[in-house]
């Protein structure tokens, strides 16, 4: 049988693995499961592969210690057993990767980390130098501070975006289904996709809240939703279960695979368009509208009629068209209150009134993703 070379040919990788595919029915961490896992990661090191893991976990780790059945509706009891279970998770990674003579490094990521420009960096700095030092990272999000606002809200989205923050050349979600099928798979007449060619061919797939139950927030959805953002920058995904993974990751043909649809683009731009919810928006005249979508410029002031939120310079805003649909978002130079004053002039209007602060973007290109 004839090996997938998108997965056999990657040299960095990263892997996401589930709340359920590590934790036991009652929420604890699963030792048994966590070795397996952490001993198909060492072989695939063992072949020159570098590996970045993005595990979830925390909060269901976090659960049994606090004496907790379920795992709680309230952020702040969430970020409770966070803190509880984040410890308890990278230690258990560390001790069993340290039989494969392996360090882990820790890697907490918020929003912020990778959409304001100095940030995000940063953090592809931290990732590169890990790498060639030889550790593997166990990145999560930071829920012991996120807000609900300020959130990725599930690690699968995640998981893609660091895969393209660190040029990862493989994506593998590792769940407890063993890939995407064309309907609920208890249901005996569905079938298993072995390829997902392009967005067309997930058209007859009726997508249900499959997988991860109980103690994860994931369902299929949501690992369709990775594989889109992770092919369209260019990058292969692998979706399967947790228990395939040495399979998977040797190239056999399990699971499904997702082919790349796109290529690859600015990082942070792809981490705009998919991890930020907007604090506000812009409303633009058509020839602004045309400006920055049609030319790809900058967003000046004389183009805008209106503006509605409560945001700060460097916070994300969407751009929406007269119709108020959003067609662009970008990180804004202004607060909320300086913008009424600026809407329909001219930068050299405003320079000569407001001063040389004042003449700059609303929203600068390099800040800028079509939507």
């Amino acid at each position: 049988m004839s090996v997938r070379a998108q997965v056999t040919d990657a040299r960095r990788v990263v892997v996401k693995v589930g709340s359920s595919s590590l934790t036991t029915a009652s929420g604890g961490i699963d030792p048994a499961r966590v070795q397996r896992l952490v001993d198909v990661l060492a072989e695939l090191r063992q072949r020159g592969v570098e590996v970045v893991l993005v595990s979830s976990g925390a909060i269901a780790a976090g659960l049994a210690p606090l004496g907790l059945k379920r795992r709680p509706k309230g952020l702040p009891a969430q970020q409770a057993a966070a803190s509880v279970g984040q410890g308890l998770l990278v230690h258990r990674y560390t001790e069993e990767l340290a039989r494969h003579g392996v360090i882990a490094g820790q890697v907490l990521l918020t929003v912020d980390d990778v959409t304001r420009r100095a940030h995000y960096r940063n953090a592809y700095q931290t990732f590169a130098k890990l790498l060639e030092l030889g550790v593997l990272p166990i990145v999560n999000e930071n829920d012991t501070v996120a807000t609900s606002e300020i959130r990725f809200g599930d690690n699968d989205r995640l998981a893609a975006l660091v895969a393209h923050l660190v040029h990862a050349d493989l994506l593998v979600l590792l769940s407890d289904v063993d890939g995407l099928y064309d309907a609920d798979p208890a249901d005996p007449a569905s079938t298993l996709l072995g390829d997902v060619l392009a967005d067309t061919d997930l058209a007859a797939v009726r997508i249900g809240s499959t997988g991860a139950a109980g103690v994860g927030t994931g369902g299929m959805q949501t690992k369709v939703e990775a594989a889109r953002i992770a092919t369209g920058a260019g990058i292969p995904v692998v979706l399967t279960a947790a228990d395939q993974a040495a399979a998977a990751l040797a190239g056999e043909r399990v699971g499904t695979l997702f082919h790349p649809t796109g290529r690859r683009r600015p990082t942070r731009l792809l981490w705009l368009a998919h991890a930020t919810e907007p604090k506000g928006r812009l409303l633009l005249d058509p020839g602004a509208v045309r400006a920055v979508a049609e030319r790809r410029a900058s967003l000046l002031a004389a183009g805008i009629t209106g503006a509605t939120g409560q945001f700060v310079a460097g916070d994300p805003v969407d751009l929406c068209g007269p119709d108020g649909v959003a067609f662009a978002r970008g990180l804004v130079n202004f607060d909320a209150e300086e913008v009424p004053s600026l809407l329909g002039r001219s930068s050299h209007d405003l320079k000569r009134e407001l001063g040389a602060a004042y003449e700059r973007e609303v929203v600068h290109r390099d800040d800028l993703v079509l939507l």
